[in-house]
């Protein structure tokens, strides 16, 4: 296991469009949470150093200072250790325990820099928010920081995310996640702003074309989907996933994909401060590994190395879309084109078999 997840529910408020398990008015459950994860931990894991950790939420920030930094203390070696931030949580004083408790990567919930649209996707920061928490870790001497953008807000023109692109590189950031907006059915933010996302789901293709334009004319690597980096800093945990490599999760609803299966914890809190972490279980067999390793070998920049993976394509689908220019095959390789980029799920769809 080279990969480690751990999973930090507690939030200040659930925004709309969030579908992350989360928990929200239960500040005094943040030590005994944190006791139950570390039990998990011990568990699963040896203690022996990793590649790997990635502190996801929630918030985990938002986590009571001394249980963060206990947690922290805590976990195995890892050449990169990311936790995730939302700006408003960011202090002088967090940075620097960050810094010292061997953070060496911090992933930045800046979302968009208008207000308007901040407020849209009910998020607590300002624009100032993330422009004074971007200050402080760069002050406690971080120099990986990675952000990340939403893109495709309700209401959101052109102009906008070329404000948002240009701020961000502003910045100066090491590594930019730009994702485009995903709400679930049947949320009220899908409720509330449906309309809406309706009528903008025809820009969307040309706002991603947009994003990878500004940013890679910045001097950015599309080295994946939604990701950008320079300075060869990309997103090793994550890269971890794209590469098919098990990993560990543990916390609430956390996933694991380990020896042949995946596993999810239980999502339900009460139920997992007492131990009872109920995971279901999904047996990966050899089809469900492959097409998986297409899948997402595919979304990367790099050419994908097939020996071994032919069984997961499709000849007469390839054969399409090569005869479209959006995808090469070059016998031992695989990689789509740029414009196959731009259509991605759509043109690995038609390749996977």
């Amino acid at each position: 296991m080279r990969h480690l997840y751990v999973h930090l529910p507690f939030c200040a408020h659930r925004c709309g469009y969030c579908d992350f398990v989360t928990a929200t008015g239960r500040d005094h459950l943040h030590a005994a949470y944190v006791d139950t994860l570390l039990r998990e931990l011990a568990e699963e894991h040896d203690g022996s150093a990793v590649e790997t950790i990635f502190l996801g939420g929630g918030t985990p920030t938002y986590t009571a200072l001394p249980e963060l930094l206990r947690l922290l203390g805590a976990l195995p070696l890892a050449g990169e250790l990311t936790v995730e931030a939302n700006p408003e949580t960011v202090t002088p004083k967090l940075a620097r325990e960050l810094r010292n408790a061997r953070v060496n990567r911090v992933s930045l919930g800046a979302q968009t820099f208008q207000p308007e649209l901040l407020s849209v996707l009910e998020r607590r920061a300002t624009p100032a928010d993330v422009e004074r928490a971007f200050a402080y870790l760069r002050d406690a001497g971080f120099d990986n920081l990675s952000l990340d953008l939403i893109y495709g807000i309700p209401g959101q023109t052109p102009q906008q995310l070329a404000a948002d692109l240009a701020h961000a590189v502003a910045l100066g950031p090491e590594h930019i996640s730009a994702y485009e907006l995903e709400a679930k059915p049947g949320t009220r933010f899908t409720v509330t702003h449906g309309a809406e996302l309706e009528r903008q789901a025809e820009q969307m293709e040309d706002y991603f074309e947009r994003v990878v334009a500004t940013l890679t004319g910045a001097g950015y690597r599309w080295y994946e989907t939604a990701n950008f980096c320079r300075n060869g800093k990309r997103a090793e945990h994550n890269l971890g996933y794209w590469l098919g490599r098990d990993y560990l999760g543990v916390g609430l609803g956390a996933v694991s994909t380990l020896g042949g299966e995946r596993r999810r914890n239980t999502p339900k809190l009460a139920r997992y401060l007492q131990g009872h972490f109920d995971r279901e279980i999904e047996l990966l067999d050899d089809q469900t590994r492959t097409r998986e390793l297409v899948m997402l070998g595919l979304r990367l920049d790099e050419p994908l190395q097939v020996a071994g993976l032919r069984s997961a394509i499709d000849p007469a689908g390839l054969a399409r879309v090569e005869q479209f220019g959006l995808a090469v095959d070059r016998g031992e390789t695989l990689a789509l084109t740029r414009r196959g980029r731009f259509l991605g799920g759509a043109v690995t769809a038609e390749i996977v078999a």
